[in-house]
């Protein structure tokens, strides 16, 4: 999300991560953000732009994992998206696409 749907730098990413994880790992944070981005060794195929929304439909969806950490999800005080995931997907492919040829 925050690399092909925010299009932001992926170190940054791993740079707060790396501050944050109470079992971090350089090798593992470093390889998995830049397989994520699709700037490793090997890599997330360009066109795979993961949804929050589906990850967390099939991997919580009864939200207990998403609430213990974030208790005002899915109530009035949880912000508004800040992208439209389809838009964010069909942009970053599109854009990438593009950067391709």
């Amino acid at each position: 999300f925050l690399v092909k749907q925010l299009f932001m730098d992926w170190t940054l990413g791993e740079h707060y991560f790396s501050e944050k994880l109470i079992d971090y790992d350089m090798s593992n944070n470093i390889g998995n953000w830049q397989w994520m981005a699709g700037t490793g060794a090997v890599a997330a195929p360009w066109f795979r732009v993961y949804s929050p929304d589906s990850q967390q439909k099939q991997y919580d969806p009864d939200y207990k994992y998403v609430k213990q950490w974030v208790p005002e999800f899915g109530t009035d005080q949880y912000p508004a998206p800040i992208v439209d995931h389809k838009f964010g997907r069909e942009r970053a492919i599109d854009l990438i696409r593009k950067g391709r040829k």
